[in-house]
């Protein structure tokens, strides 16, 4: 299991790809790469949510 930094910095990580993706959609008119973008931002919240709940959790 991954430990709560790790996934904290994961999540971090996603979070700014994603947003990198969706400003490039936005700017190149390309609303595929700028969903692409909104759901990896998204997966990067969510994942960086876990490593918090896993640090409550002492894991």
């Amino acid at each position: 299991m991954k430990s709560s930094k790790q996934d904290k910095a994961e999540g971090t990580f996603h979070e700014v790809k994603g947003k990198v993706k969706e400003v490039a959609g936005k700017l190149s008119d390309d609303p595929n790469l700028e969903a692409e973008g909104t759901g990896e931002k998204i997966a990067g919240k969510v994942q960086e949510k876990v490593g918090q709940v896993k640090k409550v959790l002492g894991q």
